[in-house]
């Protein structure tokens, strides 16, 4: 395979496999030009903790309008099952939404997912009617557990949430890329371009970041390296690397020499 296809999640299609979050950000018109500047076509939203309904204040919409970019709702600090289906009740009633990023964490010190809370939670939420993508740990067994409830897209992280510290265990995501029959997005960690090219190098089907973008020195020209590093990433992944090899191999011939 050497060319590309759309990016498909529970129905959806997108051109972009980069999805950008909206939060750190000096402000939403800077968080618009950045997703923007990063090709995105889909924007992960806190609802806990952007203002949705108060028009005296600015508001995410207003920025990032429903019509250019495919809201992603997320239970961003949620630390119980209960805690994070209401969340996303709460949401499907105010904006109709049904495709939702699912993540309960363990502790607020590492952001972790707390995993057997995660696999209740998607349960729940797949039999009322919403199609989860979901952060998830770099475990191949819960990545399969997962997907077998009914998960539409499963996100292991790279790295802890806003670490920056890249794709620390690219084993396991590949693991989890070889045995998956949906979408692989690389979910946290990525601290710049050359960790983006990684996880697509991988295998990954796409990447979601937002710190690496809103704390650059410079967001926009950021996002714009983010955008490239996936491209690359992919097309090298479909292109298929030369093999590793212990001793060289020279590229021209050394028979025949003058």
């Amino acid at each position: 395979m050497t060319t590309d296809t759309a990016l498909e999640i529970a129905g959806h299609s997108f051109s972009s496999r980069l999805i950008v979050g909206t939060g750190k950000y000096a402000s939403y018109k800077q968080n618009a030009e950045a997703a923007r500047a990063a090709g995105a076509e889909m924007v992960t939203v806190a609802l806990r903790r952007v203002n949705w309904s108060n028009p005296d204040e600015e508001r995410l919409q207003d920025a990032l309008t429903p019509s250019e970019f495919t809201y992603l709702p997320n239970t961003a600090g949620c630390f119980t099952a209960d805690d994070a289906l209401r969340t996303l009740r709460l949401a499907r009633e105010a904006g109709g939404w049904s495709l939702v990023k699912l993540e309960v964490l363990a502790d607020q010190k590492t952001l972790y997912p707390d995993m057997e809370e995660t696999l209740s939670a998607a349960k729940a939420l797949i039999k009322d009617g919403f199609d989860v993508m979901v952060y998830c740990s770099d475990d191949p067994v819960y990545a399969r557990k997962l997907e077998d409830v009914g998960c539409c897209a499963i996100m292991p992280l790279g790295s802890l949430i806003g670490s920056g510290l890249g794709i620390q265990n690219p084993l396991n995501i590949r693991l989890i890329v070889e045995q998956a029959r949906v979408p692989v997005i690389v979910d946290a960690g990525v601290g710049t371009a050359s960790d983006a090219a990684i996880a697509m190098e991988l295998g990954c089907d796409g990447v979601l970041m937002n710190t690496a973008i809103a704390e650059a020195q410079a967001p926009i020209l950021m996002a714009s390296a983010m955008k490239h590093a996936v491209i690359a990433g992919r097309q090298a992944y479909l292109a298929g690397r030369m093999g590793r090899r212990l001793y060289a191999d020279p590229s021209s011939p050394l028979a025949g020499l003058i």
